[in-house]
């Protein structure tokens, strides 16, 4: 679904990513690790083509990334920011309804087809009965899913997020991240979102891509714990793994 190829990422003299290689699968949900400033943020912005590669190339269905014009792109790849959203007067079927601008008219009008998608990806994240409600007055986790159905109604194949769990408590934390799972597995999405939950990452997603500068290691998530890669880059913190029960023990 995406190919990472020869990919160098950096700013000026330093280098994040040197001539990495990767090959990200749909259908799956991949989790995106690295310590703070290794990168993570920069490589989904590069992804989205908003952030242009010193070498290399990310090929998204076969087609270069920074070859895509605007709405190709915006049909092909959605982008769920870390930022807090709150919009005191937009209805949350509104923001959803913003998904749709890919596909509609020059003024903006929504049509049967694009109504249906809204509706559809208002159910998928639980958030049906909250479309005449406005966000400023809905909990983090609530919002967070009326960014994700924005996403799901722009009908993309790829979707990627910025640390979407970064506002919530444990349990909600868990919650997401097991609806973007199901997400993956029954709408065939590739969904690949940074964070810094190890053991949310370990226990649910099938597939990990790890920032270890100048390296990315991509593996399925049992390969990449027998591996080690993880244990070493976390080493100062103590990490150690359960491989059967691929849970994270930190002292």
């Amino acid at each position: 679904m995406i190919q990472l190829k020869d990919l160098t990422l950096g700013y000026g003299r330093r280098i994040l990513l040197d001539n990495v290689s990767a090959r990200i699968p749909e259908g799956q949900l991949v989790a995106l690790l690295g310590r703070n400033g290794t990168g993570k943020s920069t490589l989904l912005r590069a992804m989205m083509g908003l952030e242009k590669p010193q070498s290399g190339e990310i090929i998204l269905q076969e087609k270069n990334v920074a070859s895509l014009k605007p709405e190709r792109l915006a049909r092909n790849i959605s982008f769920v920011t870390t930022d807090k959203v709150r919009i005191a007067n937009l209805r949350c079927e509104d923001v959803v309804a913003l998904g749709r601008a890919p596909y509609t008219n020059w003024l903006g009008q929504l049509q049967g087809e694009d109504l249906k998608r809204v509706d559809n990806a208002m159910r998928l994240v639980g958030m049906s009965g909250y479309a005449d409600k406005t966000m400023d007055k809905m909990s983090d986790g609530e919002c967070q899913r009326i960014m994700i159905a924005r996403a799901l109604a722009q009908d993309t194949p790829v979707i990627l997020l910025d640390e979407p769990t970064a506002f919530l408590d444990l349990p909600n934390r868990y919650e997401l991240c097991l609806l973007l799972k199901r997400l993956a597995q029954e709408e065939n999405k590739c969904i690949v979102f940074s964070t810094h939950d190890l053991d949310i990452a370990l226990s649910i997603c099938d597939f990990i891509m790890l920032i270890d500068n100048p390296h990315l290691y991509a593996l399925p998530t049992s390969e990449m714990v027998a591996s080690g890669h993880i244990e070493r880059l976390f080493h100062n913190e103590s990490i150690t793994f359960d491989a059967q029960e691929m849970k994270v023990r930190i002292k």
